[in-house]
């Protein structure tokens, strides 16, 4: 998705380095990559956390709040670039369709496209904001396939207005779900004849994009995420938010086992597997029952102990934890063992720095 009223700005002035910023309701997260020659640099890297319920299922509810700190990550990362490239998500204002349509130009769906995406999204059609992408020949005969996005034109609003009075210039907003496969592409060789899922498991959300091929067939968000498992620590141990959070990443507590822990987050893994289980379940039966062959995951809940090896046994999937800076170089100045711990929780933002005016 893109916000024109900066992209003349921009060409005009050639290639600038571009902030990927993925504003999450836990942690808001920023990346610059130099691009030179096919490969990309890291050039900045920070991350913040977000006092809870400064944004609470992808509303933003204290602006102000979001507001500095986007001012303060940026000021503690160094960033010195102001154009930005954000993301949305979320099932209730964003919608992505993959859909068949009569052969024609780009041009020619460009100036149809309102039209089309009526029929497929259901959203007053004034509300949105709409993109597409041309994927390729259909099977049917003189029919291409396309992938038409919708995305609420308050939900964007609302993010853009944070970036610019952050004193930034948003240039291009993305998809969540659209900025993994960015990251994937960049890190990882196309599988033919697999099914990749890309599952980013956040705070209080669950990206998923399927990918076939290193093309995008499958893709859904969830309302669902790792708060749930800071609230069931939290309700059995009697602790505090903080100490929960401490709890997740295998930090001790004064007075609750290893053990008991252990336990607690079983039990609740199981709202969030679900959760992904059934949308996987929905993939197969939307494609004559084909399976999931991989998941890549990233998200905040990747870090917590034991989550991935448990949605393998209960998914019946291989789940490796995503490397978002696999194929990118990294100068000796970062700090290696820091980058691929929070590695993770960038996924997104790396997707998002990625992207340049004018591309698709």
């Amino acid at each position: 998705m893109h916000d024109d009223r900066g992209a003349s700005k921009i060409m005009l002035l050639g290639k600038k380095d571009i902030i990927g910023l993925d504003i999450g309701s836990k942690h808001i997260k920023a990346v610059q990559l130099r691009e030179n020659k096919g490969s990309h640099r890291l050039e900045r890297l920070g991350i913040t956390t977000l006092q809870p319920e400064l944004i609470v299922d992808g509303s933003i509810l204290d602006s102000t709040h979001v507001v500095n700190a986007i001012k303060e990550l940026v000021s503690n990362t160094d960033i010195k670039a102001k154009d930005v490239t954000l993301s949305v998500s979320g099932h209730s204002s964003v919608i992505i369709k993959r859909v068949s349509l009569p052969q024609m130009t780009e041009d020619e769906l460009d100036e149809q496209i309102q039209f089309e995406a009526e029929q497929y999204i259901p959203f007053d059609i004034e509300d949105v904001s709409l993109d597409f992408q041309i994927l390729g020949p259909a099977e049917e005969e003189n029919m291409m396939d396309v992938l038409i996005v919708a995305v609420k034109k308050d939900k964007i609003n609302e993010y853009v207005t944070v970036v610019r009075e952050a004193g930034l210039n948003p240039v291009i907003v993305d998809v969540d779900a659209f900025a993994l496969e960015n990251m994937y592409e960049l890190n990882y060789d196309v599988k033919e004849g697999e099914n990749i899922a890309l599952v980013n498991i956040g705070a209080s959300m669950i990206n998923i994009n399927i990918l076939k091929g290193g093309i995008s067939v499958f893709t859904r968000d969830s309302s669902v995420g790792g708060n749930l498992l800071t609230e069931a620590l939290q309700k059995e141990f009697t602790v505090s938010y903080t100490n929960a959070e401490k709890l997740k990443q295998k930090e001790s507590v004064e007075g609750v086992s290893e053990e008991n822990v252990k336990v607690a987050l079983n039990t609740a893994f199981e709202d969030i597997i679900t959760e992904i289980s059934r949308s996987f379940d929905y993939f197969r039966d939307t494609t004559n029952y084909e399976n999931v062959d991989e998941i890549i995951l990233s998200g905040g809940v990747a870090l917590t102990n034991d989550f991935a090896q448990s949605l393998s046994e209960r998914a019946g999937v291989n789940v490796n934890v995503a490397e978002p800076f696999k194929n990118v170089n990294v100068p000796e100045t970062f700090d290696k063992e820091y980058l691929k711990k929070v590695s993770p929780l960038v996924s997104v933002a790396v997707g998002l720095a990625m992207r340049r005016v004018g591309d698709k």
